[in-house]
Order: C-alpha cells, then sequence, then structure tokens
C-alpha cells in the first residue's frame, strides 16, 4: 500500500548545486545585479507538478484526476426502508442499513478484504525528486567539510575540547493501562481468519481466543462462505497458522465460532468484560486486519450505548440486527469479528459493523471508516457463543408476535397478518398472553424506547428466553404497560 500523497511539503530539487563565493561583491556589482529574482525552489506537495494536490481522502487513497466530493455521512442509525408486509423471520434487511465491519459493496466477495490487494499506483517523479535533493545535500555536506577543514588547519595551535553525545535515553517503560500495554498483551491472543467458499471466493476477518480448547468468536459473515464445505484458516501474530472448522454461526445475531484442528496448548483467552457496565467516553482499543493489514491497532472512544443498528454485508443476505455499542476507533473491512476492548484490555464488544458514505478505498470498492463503527456487546455474544459451542445452534429470545420494518411508525407495530399467511401474534405466545393485538405499536421495552421494528428486535435480543419484561405500547391513542416473559426460538431458519 502507497503511503504517498499525504500532503506533505518537500522542498524541489536545485538546477545545480550552491557554489561557494570566494568574496563579497563590492557595492557597484550589487547595485548592477538588479531586482531579487524569484526563486525556483518553491515548495511543492509531494507527487504533483507544481501543483497544489487536494487532501488525502480519510481511506488513505489519492482522490483521482476525475474524483467526485464524497457524499455526506450517513446518521447513524438506519435510513428509512420501504415498508415490509411483516416481520417474520428471517426478517429482510432494511434498505439502505450499514454495511458489516468488513465494508461489503455486494460485488465480488462482499464483505471481506482480498487476499492480495492491489498497491496503490506509486506517484510519478516522487524518487528523482529525493534522489536529487539528496544529491544535493552531499554536496553541500562536501563543501562545508572542506571549509571547516581549512579553519581549522589555520589555527592547529589552539586547543579544542571534544563532548560526546549520550547514546542511550534510558529505558522504555510501557504500562499495562497504556495502549502500548494493552496491544501487547491482547495480540497473541487475535487471529487474522481467511474463508474461501468452494468456489474460491472469500475475504479477510479477525476473531479473538474465547477459551483454552481452541475456540475462536468472530462474526458470522466473517466465515459465512465457509460454512458450507469452504476453508478456513486463522493465523496468529507470530506467523502460526491453523486449519479451523465452524462450530456454530447465528445469522441474526452475527456471532459465530470456530475451532482451530491441532490448537496449540498454549492458548490465553483474552478476559471478558462486563459491557452493561460501559459509559459514554470510555477509551477503546480495536484490533483487526483492515483491508487485510493483520494485527492493526486503532483507539477511540465509546460514542454512544443501546445504538439500534440493522446491518446486512450488501450481497442480498438477510439483516443481523443488534443494540450496539457505537465507537469513533477507526473500523474498516477486515476488522470485523475482532475484539473491542476497554483501557485494562476486557473485551467489551465484537466489531461488526460501519456507518459509511459509501466510496471505495485502496482500489477494492469497499466503503472505509468515518468515526461510526458498531460493535456486538460482549455480554450478549459471550452468551451466544455458549450456545453455539454447547449445541452448534443460537436460541433467541421473543415476544411471538410479527412487526413492521417501516421507520414511521413511531414505535414497532405489530403487524395485521404474520408470514405465508399465519397470524401476526402466535396463539399462546408471550404477546398473546400479554394481550397484545394486530396493529399495536409498541413504544418501549423496559426503559428503552423504541422506534420501530428493528429497534425492538435488537433490543429483545440482549436479553435471554425466560427473561420478564415490560412492553408499554399504544392502542387506539391510550398508552398501556404490560409484563411479559419472553420465549424462544432455536435456529436461524
Amino acid at each position: 500500500m502507497s503511503t504517498e500523497n499525504e500532503g506533505t511539503a518537500v522542498p524541489q530539487a536545485p538546477s545545480a548545486p550552491p557554489v561557494p563565493v570566494a568574496s563579497q561583491a563590492t557595492p557597484s556589482q550589487q547595485a548592477a545585479a538588479g531586482p531579487e529574482q524569484p526563486s525556483d525552489a518553491t515548495p511543492a506537495h509531494a507527487g504533483t507538478d507544481q501543483q497544489p494536490q487536494p487532501h488525502q481522502s480519510a481511506y488513505g487513497t489519492p482522490p483521482g484526476p476525475d474524483a467526485q466530493p464524497a457524499p455526506a455521512p450517513a446518521t447513524a442509525t438506519a435510513p428509512s426502508p420501504s415498508p415490509a408486509p411483516h416481520g417474520a423471520w428471517p426478517p429482510p434487511p432494511p434498505p439502505g442499513t450499514p454495511a458489516y465491519g468488513d465494508g461489503g459493496s455486494g460485488a465480488g466477495t462482499g464483505w471481506g478484504a482480498s487476499y492480495a490487494p492491489q498497491p496503490a499506483p506509486r506517484k510519478p517523479g516522487r524518487g528523482g525528486l529525493v534522489a536529487a535533493v539528496l544529491v544535493a545535500a552531499l554536496v553541500a555536506g562536501g563543501l562545508g567539510g572542506g571549509i571547516g577543514y581549512q579553519l581549522a588547519k589555520g589555527n592547529d595551535d589552539s586547543g579544542s575540547t571534544t563532548v560526546s553525545a549520550s547514546t542511550s535515553g534510558g529505558d522504555v517503560k510501557r504500562d499495562p493501562g497504556t495502549v502500548a500495554g494493552v496491544a501487547a498483551k491482547a495480540l497473541p491472543s487475535t487471529v487474522t481468519i481467511e474463508a474461501e467458499s468452494t468456489n474460491g471466493e472469500g475475504g479477510t476477518g479477525t476473531g479473538f481466543v474465547f477459551d483454552k480448547q481452541g475456540h475462536i468468536v468472530t462474526n458470522n459473515h466473517v466465515v459465512a462462505d465457509a460454512v458450507d464445505g469452504g476453508k478456513l484458516t486463522a493465523t496468529f501474530p507470530d506467523g502460526r497458522k491453523y486449519d479451523a472448522e465452524v462450530v456454530g454461526h447465528a445469522q441474526g445475531y452475527d456471532v459465530a465460532v470456530i475451532k482451530l484442528k491441532n490448537a496449540p496448548s498454549n492458548l490465553k483467552p483474552l478476559t471478558l468484560g462486563d459491557s452493561d457496565k460501559v459509559a459514554v467516553g470510555d477509551s477503546t482499543i480495536a484490533i483487526g486486519a483492515p483491508f487485510g493489514l493483520s494485527n492493526t491497532v486503532t483507539t477511540g472512544i465509546i460514542s454512544a450505548k443501546n445504538r439500534p443498528v440493522a446491518s446486512s454485508d450488501g450481497s442480498g443476505s438477510q439483516a443481523s440486527y443488534m443494540s450496539a455499542l457505537q465507537t469513533d476507533a477507526s473500523i474498516n473491512p477486515g476488522n470485523s469479528g475482532g475484539p473491542l476492548l476497554d483501557a485494562q484490555g476486557n473485551v467489551i464488544g465484537i466489531n461488526s459493523a460501519i456507518q459509511s458514505t459509501g466510496s471505495g478505498g485502496l482500489g477494492s470498492g469497499q466503503s472505509g471508516s468515518i468515526g461510526l463503527g458498531f460493535a456486538i456487546p460482549i455480554n450478549q455474544a459471550k452468551y451466544v457463543a455458549q450456545q453455539l459451542i454447547k449445541t452448534g445452534k443460537p436460541v433467541y429470545a421473543k415476544i411471538g408476535a410479527s412487526v413492521s420494518l417501516e421507520e414511521s411508525t413511531g414505535g414497532a407495530k405489530i403487524t395485521e397478518q404474520g408470514a405465508g399467511g399465519a397470524a401476526s401474534v402466535e396463539p399462546g405466545g408471550p404477546a398473546a398472553q400479554a394481550g397484545l393485538k394486530p396493529g399495536d405499536v409498541i413504544t418501549k421495552l423496559d426503559d428503552h424506547v423504541i422506534d420501530s421494528g428493528p429497534t425492538l428486535i435488537g433490543e429483545i435480543w440482549t436479553h435471554k428466553p425466560g427473561d420478564k419484561v415490560t412492553i408499554t405500547y399504544e392502542r387506539a391513542g391510550r398508552t398501556h404497560t404490560v409484563e411479559l416473559t419472553l420465549g424462544s426460538r432455536t435456529g436461524d431458519s
């Protein structure tokens, strides 16, 4: 990957090395010289023909000559989709939902960073410019050395003192609480995942060690290509590479567990934190493989909590729903599945999705970070991972009612009809027992405001089956409150 075109001013190489002047010009010579002429060595942006270079895009790729201004960033919540007839499982992804953290473009692999991303083209003239400046510096240095020698030779009788500079700046200490300390401890327990389907398509994501038995937690969309007979590998930062297999995956939660084949005995699982205790403004550290650049560490803060996100990889698959932790730590394609850590190095989330402007990066057509990243809270992901390891299938909490995916209803509206002509309120289910009916609009779940169907789904899935919740709903202009016990559904279909 090229790092040129950073906008740094570099002096132009002089056309000839400076020549020392033997003596100062006489006043008459100075008068004859005329007015001072402008210099040819004006600073220029690197890689240009003395023309101002537009500021680099946020993705580290120099804009081309025909580049158009990037569109304004989208909001953190999903835009309003077109009306959906019902919210039956599996619900379709609302249009315009944020891309997965792998930046799905919908073309080719859709979500992952390719195995060998093409480097950006090198700007012409940069190497020659640097070489010319270097030659000029060497010539000037030689001249200065000669003059210095002559001055010293003419003063041989005087004494001299040599002062040696210290060659050591002291030991560098990095406390465990620093970013460097956290990264040094966490990196050995993260892996770069390469998933490949039977037809050779695939991409790159991230995962982290969950237990000493070799289980690795990641995103469902990271390993989706390898589920049906594909190839899956996991590579540690020290270069150790292992074949792996999918133990279980949950498309709705966007969580998956894989297991290393012939796992080493010295695995160190990352410590899991408590995502319920995270506060806005807390420091965050993200680890991943953005655009295939393994073992990358970025930092930021928790920007928001309980952010309703319906995410999709852009390839036409069903959406995943989460009540996410929002962070401004840089998350790009390939970060998906990696850990989001707190300042003590505890895992508080799994990086999963990004909101982006839709412009591509590194020539891949994939979207990049604009500082709006979303992570699955680790309390939810831990529960899902444990279920996948135990049974291989996800278990979802439910209220037993189909809701509209529209976002203009002022809440989650129970549809008039369910999937395939079924009842929208499941007979004998939690919603039916609580007295909910088609047309009711759910506006709160416990203390969380519900503004749409996707928001309700995300909030329900932060709970476990059997949990008691309080539902606030509106019917015929009147507000009602009822308590119900969440039911359960096993599997994604």
